[in-house]
């Protein structure tokens, strides 16, 4: 189910490549053609004129997969590690879909788009779809198009929808609002105990993954941690962060991840909390979508007098800048 598949139009059929039919895009990726899936989230990574039709039609099926998100530095194993998830989460009988999103240049705005090259072990396997996306500049180690591509997935069957990050920094905390469990993974010899308790990134993890754990340095990594989640206030019932160890390359701790994401799971529905996270994860899908129809009816300003005018205002001091905010919304609104 390999994205590469959108490709090759399958023999006696009409190619997809280009369709417009969105009721048969949907109807075709629900029934598993990869063909399908890869057109309707190209026409949601191209912002496409057709991508409210996408999102009614796909509503139906919203919530259904488990999604799990996936991050951590650059070089800490996290495409390695997610195609032995896929491993995992096939045996177990589960249809699974990949969302690898890398880092695209900010001179180019080029991609290598390589996650999918270490995941070709399930490139032939029908009950895997991988898709590489283009961050394509937006902030916080997610595409902005990655949302809905989740729910690309979701109405194309997927069981489990794995989204792994481009290599982030301290900040690029995107993925805990769009995962309902998310991994953290470090690895020994990239920081010391200062950097184990320092807000950010480490403070989203629903599990560690302490991967590369044949390296020198693991247990006073699993201990540093172990230390910043006893830091940490928690009520009685709360989620207390799991700790793994593996050594993804070799195949090593992934059973023992996947039962920790299990394990997290079932407390999510036990306590109501995976309810709490979808819809929240719903509000910042309205609220972006929102934001961008401001910001495109702003830019059609933009061609005309009213925004010029008002920073003319604001220039020569005949106005603050707040007011010339307000007078704008109000024309927005009119």
């Amino acid at each position: 189910m390999s994205e590469a598949a959108e490709q090759i139009p399958a023999a006696g059929t009409t190619s997809l490549r280009r369709s417009r039919d969105v009721p048969m895009l949907v109807e075709r990726a629900r029934a598993g053609d990869p063909r399908a899936v890869a057109r309707l989230i190209t026409l949601v990574e191209n912002g496409d004129a057709l991508l409210p039709a996408v999102a009614a039609a796909l509503a139906p099926y919203a919530g259904q997969a488990q999604v799990v998100g996936l991050t951590g530095s650059p070089g800490v194993g996290k495409s390695t590690t997610t195609n032995e998830l896929v491993r995992a989460l096939r045996a177990q009988g589960h249809r699974v879909g990949v969302l690898a999103v890398d880092p695209s240049s900010p001179f180019t705005g080029g991609a290598i788009l390589g996650d999918r090259v270490r995941m070709q072990d399930h490139a032939t396997d029908p009950g895997v779809y991988i898709r590489s996306m283009s961050s394509r500049g937006h902030l916080g180690g997610l595409a902005a198009a990655t949302p809905q591509a989740v729910r690309v997935l979701e109405g194309a069957g997927c069981d489990v929808v794995l989204v792994e990050t481009v290599g982030v920094g301290q900040a690029e905390v995107e993925v805990a609002s769009l995962a309902d469990t998310t991994l953290v993974l470090l690895a020994p010899g990239m920081g010391d105990a200062i950097q184990a308790v320092k807000a950010g990134i480490l403070e989203i993890a629903d599990v560690f993954v302490v991967n590369k754990a044949d390296r020198d340095g693991v247990d006073a990594t699993v201990r540093d941690i172990q230390g910043m989640i006893a830091l940490g206030e928690r009520g009685p019932g709360q989620w207390r962060p799991q700790v793994v160890r593996s050594v993804a390359a070799r195949g090593e701790g992934i059973d023992e991840i996947a039962a920790a994401i299990d394990k997290h799971r079932g407390w999510l529905v036990e306590h109501g909390e995976l309810r709490r996270r979808q819809e929240a994860r719903a509000a910042a899908e309205v609220e972006a979508i929102a934001l961008g129809t401001l910001r495109a009816r702003i830019g059609s300003l933009r061609d005309g007098t009213e925004l010029a005018t008002l920073a003319a205002k604001v220039a020569e001091g005949a106005i603050d800048p707040y007011r010339a905010a307000d007078e704008l919304l109000a024309q927005l609104a009119r």
